[in-house]
């Protein structure tokens, strides 16, 4: 068995531990949380369904259709004491190492990373069963390792707010570009024009491909005394459930934002936008910088 087969199997015995200790660190939070009545905010939802939380933590499979990319969003925010807190720091850090062993597995061994997903859910009972009962071919790995929000001081106030124009940039050659524009049918008339544009460009100049991300909540929190770095608030997107220290054991005042994300733009465009507003190569969202 070559080396780097005989080191995939290794890190893949010890990422099936690593899982095992993240499942029991959720579980140990979740013991803790309903083993006491923590004050606790779901969004639009008048009364918080039983096994709401549990339900969030340990949802990490991929529901059959969903975009790889895309992950399910529980948007809560949970009054913890600080016995809670260390919970959530112990599955954080669980994730974490979490993260940091799949990125060596799929460096290694593609053929090994391709195995996990499949392989992981048999490490426990409750996760294996959700799969089998209903239908989910395999875990979600991008929700197995998400970080959970914890605010770092006391909270009196949170304003909720979409925010819907985020998106990535990837920077592309024109090599780049026209390699991924010869993956199209080069016999359609409009990818043919795009292959033209692109034959004028300068060989070095360098091109930006945007992909639009989804919506996501973004969480401004105002903080009841100011932190050690002089900082009264701090920003987070909450896919996840927020848990905000609460030695008061109340929730911060929070606004109720609109069920849905708005469907335009609602942020004005940057005036130092470094992007042509027109794409370049519509196709493959290709743009040009307003320098090149």
């Amino acid at each position: 068995m070559p080396d780097t087969d005989v080191t995939a199997y290794r890190l893949l015995h010890e990422l099936d531990e690593r899982f095992d200790r993240l499942v029991e660190a959720i579980e140990v939070a979740l013991t803790i949380y309903e083993q006491q009545t923590l004050p606790t905010w779901a969004f639009h939802q008048p009364a918080i369904e039983a096994g709401w939380l549990r339900h969030a933590l340990l949802d990490m499979w991929h529901q059959e259709g969903q975009d790889g990319r895309e992950t399910r969003n529980y948007i809560g925010v949970v009054a913890a004491n600080q016995t809670l807190l260390e919970a959530i720091g112990a599955i954080n850090e669980a994730k974490a190492n979490i993260s940091e062993l799949l990125q060596k597995i799929k460096n290694l061994s593609p053929k090994a990373f391709g195995e996990i997903k499949q392989r992981l859910p048999k490490r426990h009972p409750y996760v294996d069963d959700v799969l089998r009962q209903s239908g989910f071919a395999r875990l979600h790995l991008k929700q197995c390792w998400r970080q959970i929000p914890v605010a770092e001081a006391p909270v009196s106030r949170i304003r909720l707010a979409w925010y819907s124009s985020g998106r990535s940039i990837k920077r592309l050659s024109v090599q780049e570009a026209e390699r991924k524009l010869m993956d199209l049918d080069t016999e359609a008339a409009h990818v043919r024009i795009q292959l033209r544009k692109l034959a004028g460009l300068p060989s070095g100049e360098v091109l930006a491909q945007v992909q639009a991300q989804a919506p996501l909540m973004r969480a401004n929190l105002f903080f009841t005394e100011p932190l050690a770095d002089g900082h009264t608030r701090r920003a987070f997107n909450i896919a996840m459930p927020l848990f905000v220290p609460a030695p008061e054991q109340r929730l911060p005042h929070m606004n109720l934002p609109p069920l849905h994300p708005p469907t335009q733009r609602t942020r004005a465009r940057r005036r130092d936008e470094k992007l042509e507003q027109e794409p370049f190569l519509p196709s493959l969202r290709i743009y040009r910088y307003k320098d090149a």
